[in-house]
Formats: structure tokens, C-alpha cells, sequence
């Protein structure tokens, strides 16, 4: 099969390879999937660069989680029907050496979702790690029907599939962006009310919007927003964080204590199972009704992946997917 892959970690021009690897073959409960388009998330970048100090988990990885395609062979005890089934794929290459980066990905067949025929593949393959996040951070700690959530960076890959599935599920949804000049990009249909963390006093302006406080807040920055979160929230809110850019993150303790706020701390490989499951299942329900839509900033042929891997090291909002050739 035509794949890339890296046997070190380093810069992307220098470590990725592209060319023939042997197919591989579902193995008992696996499916094999001929992937068409390959999504490239933040997470696959630092794993080929080694950020935080982390090593090669394989001797060889096929980068990236998650993909769209069609399943072609099945393993012992899968249903012979799901041949010839479009799926979309997540969790590839979590805890597994070969992911998505190649004409053929075999994963555990729950890990291979149906995918309604009228939705892209380029929509398919960017819903695993950014939307089964976000669906943890939304829904981790119990429905949000009536409630209020603050989604910090609306416009990134999470933050702006939290405020779509926020919204779904009946929700009022304020977000924020770094930069008031961002503002015209947020989609009103999803996010009611918009703050711009450049205004002079972003607190009183989220406060405006939900004045006894918000009961939920989807971090993208816990080092940055500790201090904001503590204005905004309302007592028993709960604080899901997936990102910081400080290791080690200064809380303002007592106050957050005494309103008695959880904070939850999401890193997508480890989520239980059942939660995988039950985002999976809202995801794909969610986008067949229109409700979930991504932005796809570039698309990359796969001979083409180390420019796609720079491009998500370089910063951006959209999705970034690699076409798999046929």
C-alpha cells in the first residue's frame, strides 16, 4: 500500500517518508479501511516532533487518528455486511503503531463509525479528535439543555465544534476570540454571544451576556483564562480544559474552591471508551441534521504530508486533511 510513515522524530521534510508498505489485515473485532482522506491533527505533529520530551512509542508510526473511507475487509466476529461500508474513522493510531497516513488503516470496528451518505469525507475525517474532545468537554459532566456555556477560542478546531454541539443540545453558547478584529468570523448560529479578549474588560462583558454566571466553560487555555474563568463562572460550574501554555498553571484556589468548581482535564487517548462511543453516536447524528459543520482550511495529496504537518505546526483555525490516491 502507498503510506507514510517515520521510523524517528524530528522535523516533518526530515523524518516523514513516503512509499509501499505491506497491506496490512483486520485481526478478531477489526476492520480494514481504504481511506480517502486522511485528517492532521496538532496531536499527530507532536507526536513526530517529540514534544514534552515524549519517544517513539513504535519503532515505526503511520501518523495520524482520524479518516474517512470504506471498509473492505472485516476480521473475525464482524458482520460480513459491514463490507463496503463508508465509515469515518477515529482513534487510529492512539495507542497503536500504524494510523491513517496510508491507503489502508485497520482499527477495532467501533472505531469505524457509518457515515451518512450525503456528508463529505473531508467532514468525516476531521471529527475524531477535534469533535469527540469537544463532546467531553460539553457533555462529561451531565446535559446542557437550558444551560450556559463559554467556549474560549470558538473559532479553533475544538472550540468551534463544542459550540455546535453545545448549541445542538440546547444550550446557550457565548464564545470567545483573541482578537476583536475576529469577531466578524464567528458563525451566529451556534454562538449567540461573541467577546473579544483584546476589550478592555472581557469579564464584564461575558457577565453582560449571562449575568449570574456561566455553568460551563470549555478551556482551550487554562494558564491564560484561570483568572477570567473565576469572574465568569456561576457557583458548581465546571471548567473542561484541554490546553494550556503554561506546564505548570497558576489557579486562583480559594475562590474557585469556595464556588465549589470542577475542573476537568481532558487528554482525548485516554477517554473511557463508553464516552468515545457516545460522542461517536452524537457527532454523526449531529452533522446528519446539519448541525455539525467544519471548516477545511488546505487540503494536501499524501506525497504532500510533510507540508501539511508544517502547516499545522505553523498555526491556523480550519482543518487540515491529506486525500488519500485510490
Amino acid at each position: 500500500m502507498f503510506a507514510s510513515w517515520y521510523d524517528r522524530q524530528g522535523p516533518a521534510a526530515d523524518v516523514l517518508h513516503v512509499g509501499d508498505l505491506p497491506d496490512p489485515h483486520p485481526g478478531p473485532g477489526e476492520v480494514r479501511v481504504r481511506v480517502t482522506v486522511s485528517g492532521v491533527n496538532p496531536g499527530d505533529t507532536k507526536k513526530r516532533r517529540g514534544w514534552l520530551g515524549s519517544a517513539m512509542p513504535y519503532a515505526r508510526v503511520i501518523p495520524h487518528s482520524d479518516a474517512a473511507g470504506v471498509i473492505d475487509e472485516v476480521g473475525r466476529g464482524v458482520d460480513a455486511h459491514r463490507a463496503g461500508e463508508r465509515v469515518w474513522v477515529y482513534g487510529a493510531q492512539s495507542y497503536r503503531p500504524f494510523g491513517t497516513a496510508a491507503q489502508y488503516t485497520v482499527v477495532p470496528e467501533q472505531q469505524a463509525v457509518r457515515l451518512p451518505d450525503h456528508l463529505s469525507d473531508e467532514l468525516g475525517a476531521s471529527l475524531g479528535i477535534p469533535g469527540i474532545t469537544a463532546h467531553r468537554a460539553v457533555f462529561a459532566d451531565g446535559p446542557v439543555d437550558g444551560r450556559t456555556v463559554l467556549v474560549h477560542g470558538v473559532l479553533g478546531g475544538v472550540g468551534s465544534l463544542a459550540a455546535q454541539l453545545a448549541h445542538w443540545a440546547g444550550a446557550t453558547v457565548i464564545g470567545t476570540v483573541r482578537r476583536s478584529g475576529d469577531l466578524s468570523q464567528v458563525d451566529a448560529t451556534a454562538v449567540s454571544h461573541t467577546v473579544a479578549l483584546d476589550t478592555e474588560n472581557p469579564a464584564a462583558a461575558i457577565r453582560a451576556h449571562a449575568p449570574d454566571g456561566v455553568h460551563r466553560v470549555v478551556e482551550v487555555s487554562l494558564s491564560a483564562n484561570a483568572d477570567l474563568d473565576n469572574a465568569i463562572t456561576a457557583p458548581d460550574a465546571v471548567i473542561a480544559a484541554y490546553g494550556t501554555h503554561t506546564d505548570r498553571t497558576e489557579l486562583p484556589f480559594w475562590s474557585l474552591l469556595f464556588n465549589n468548581i470542577t475542573l476537568r482535564l481532558l487528554g482525548s487517548d485516554d477517554f473511557p471508551a463508553d464516552a468515545r462511543r457516545q460522542a461517536a453516536r452524537d457527532l454523526t447524528a449531529a452533522a446528519a441534521v446539519g448541525a455539525v459543520t467544519v471548516d477545511i482550511e488546505d487540503s494536501y495529496p499524501l506525497e504532500d504530508i510533510a507540508k501539511a504537518h508544517d502547516r499545522i505546526d505553523a498555526g491556523g483555525r480550519g482543518r487540515v486533511v491529506v486525500t488519500v490516491p485510490q
